[in-house]
């Protein structure tokens, strides 16, 4: 096997949703309270409910040379077009080698934390923005491009019969994946123990749906202090969260359904090897008096049935497949946001994966995504369109432009020469961008 034989899915992406994105798909009798893109002086802005989504671009910085990294784009042309156009982004899949992606929302939040969040105040058009959502999600961007997405879907939390509905009417169209949250309790939501959820496990495990949990749809790495750099909290970030992913472990959904799965989005893999060495320990020395009861398992052997975790380079966790399980284990690419290494994702991994067998290296790059997503591009497009080799021979033929685009500009934090960018640095940016998007005092 050589790197062009590779084929490459990625469970994590990102789409900044377009101008225009809901109008199609919003009902006529709210005709107006659609959310919708104002100008603002240098800003785009998405308007929802007489309030305005704070900075826009969040960290879609793909296609800048990384000394501008720290320039926040406000607007769509300091954007690569990819992030947000279908053809542009299926153009950038293919210099990257990527065939399929999974692309968790922007403006909505991970999991649609604006739409829950509206939904205090107004049920009905909080309900009719995660459905117009999921129809431009499916019908405008993944089935618009046949075979090279994973569609995914947003529920309403506050509703659980309209949550089962919703995952029993994109599951016909052919969705297997939803949005949900690590921790919906920190949130004010009931805790995934409380058989609340009951119904929307059920829904999931009878449609064959997996709940993806992205790091910060919950739980969320802390700042150590304002004076800390930036790179202390980017280093932590996947793996805060570890605290959810042990609270999953031990949470009732998997004997009553225990065909469900759920996925750790962007978390990384490298920790969990201690992980389940703890929990497996934790278990067995104290379950005598905690009740924990995995009738006859050990929390290692529920992890790696029901849980999918996912890496973009993660060499230690490459090494240690044997401790997490490489049936569950997912490649991900994590465009457009910084983490991700556009356009030589296909490179990057195949020096970390080389030295695997040819059978793991196949599990980890598509087929588990595949089984566990319900997702067959090759059956669609033909193998020999869909590896790596064939996609960058395609990216070329256009061609795609790859090489960094200096000064797209954007929301820049003040800088000394030679002093690191701090938490605090960041911070403020991000206050200073959300006080430009205030609409009549509120955000």
């Amino acid at each position: 096997m050589n790197l062009e034989e590779m084929i490459l899915i990625s469970v994590d992406d990102h789409v900044i949703e377009p101008p225009g994105a809901f109008t199609p798909h919003w009902p006529a009798h709210l005709k107006g309270r659609e959310p919708h893109i104002e100008k603002r002086n240098d800003r785009d802005v998405w308007m929802f409910e007489e309030k305005a989504a704070g900075y826009m671009g969040l960290n879609s910085v793909v296609g800048r040379p990384k000394e501008e990294y720290g320039m926040e784009p406000l607007n769509y042309e300091q954007m690569r077009r990819g992030t947000w156009d279908l053809k542009s982004r299926v153009e950038d899949m293919d210099a990257n080698g990527i065939l399929g992606s999974i692309c968790f929302p922007t403006f909505p939040g991970f999991a649609g934390q604006r739409f829950q969040n509206v939904s205090h105040n107004d049920k009905q058009v909080a309900l009719a923005a995660i459905r117009a959502y999921n129809d431009w999600h499916y019908y405008d961007w993944s089935e618009a491009a046949p075979g090279r997405f994973i569609p995914l879907m947003l529920i309403p939390f506050w509703d659980m019969p309209a949550a089962v509905a919703e995952v029993n009417r994109m599951a016909k169209l052919g969705v297997h994946a939803l949005s949900f949250s690590d921790n919906p309790a920190i949130s004010g939501w009931p805790s995934i123990h409380d058989p609340y959820w009951d119904p929307l496990w059920k829904a999931c495990a009878e449609n064959n749906v997996v709940i993806c949990c992205h790091i910060g749809t919950g739980a969320a790495a802390a700042h150590a202090s304002d004076l800390s750099p930036i790179d202390a909290w980017i280093t932590s970030m996947p793996i805060s969260i570890a605290n959810s992913a042990a609270d999953w472990i031990w949470a009732p959904m998997w004997k009553k359904y225990p065909n469900l799965r759920m996925a750790l989005s962007e978390g990384g893999i490298g920790w969990i090897p201690y992980l389940l060495e703890r929990a497996d320990f934790t278990h067995g020395h104290h379950n005598a008096w905690t009740n924990s009861n995995f009738g006859g398992k050990m929390p290692s052997d529920i992890f790696k049935q029901h849980i999918i975790s996912c890496f973009i380079e993660d060499k230690f966790g490459l090494n240690n497949l044997d401790y997490i399980g490489e049936d569950m284990v997912m490649y991900e690419c994590d465009y457009p946001h910084s983490d991700s290494v556009w356009p030589h994702s296909a490179e990057k991994l195949w020096g970390d994966v080389k030295h695997l067998s040819e059978t793991t290296i196949n599990k980890i790059t598509h087929l588990n995504a595949m089984r566990e997503f319900s997702y067959d591009p090759i059956s669609k497009l033909g193998r020999e369109n869909c590896t790596v080799g064939a996609l960058k021979r395609r990216a070329a033929a256009v061609p795609v432009e790859t090489a960094p685009i200096l000064g797209m500009g954007g929301a820049k934090p003040n800088r000394e020469a030679g002093k690191p960018v701090t938490s605090g640095d960041i911070n403020r940016m991000f206050e200073s961008a959300d006080a430009e998007s205030t609409v009549s005092g509120r955000r």
